[in-house]
């Protein structure tokens, strides 16, 4: 059951950074190293800090990287917002993104509230 739950979070996490990947194709070239690369290292960061996380031995360290990785979804869910408010991304693509941050919101805060529990 707990694989089944590292795996569905990893799954999401990879579903996301690949959307963010592909509406950030056709954000304005003005955007490439600004929004863009802000957008794409943030979604990055969530799946990458995750992993390497699962694999520390220590639970403190453990949980530092899921930490940032909480911390980098936030960053991703405001670049999100703030590129639907420029209309880089469409309504539905938005939308998407969103309901996306929301699971992995969720599955990581219970993540988290798991392993301090268990202190």
């Amino acid at each position: 059951m707990k694989n089944k739950f590292h795996e569905r979070l990893k799954k999401l996490m990879d579903e996301f950074v690949n959307l963010v990947y592909d509406v950030t194709e056709k954000f304005p070239k003005s955007e490439v190293f600004g929004l863009t690369n802000q957008y794409r290292r943030s979604a990055l960061s969530i799946i990458l800090n995750y992993i390497e996380g699962y694999a520390r031995q220590s639970r403190g360290v453990m949980e530092n990287f899921f930490e940032i990785s909480y911390g980098s979804l936030k960053e991703a869910k405001y670049l999100t917002y703030f590129s639907h408010k420029r209309k880089y991304i469409n309504e539905k693509q938005y939308e998407k993104l969103l309901e996306i941050t929301e699971e992995i919101g969720a599955m990581l805060w219970t993540v988290l509230a798991r392993s301090k529990s268990t202190r």
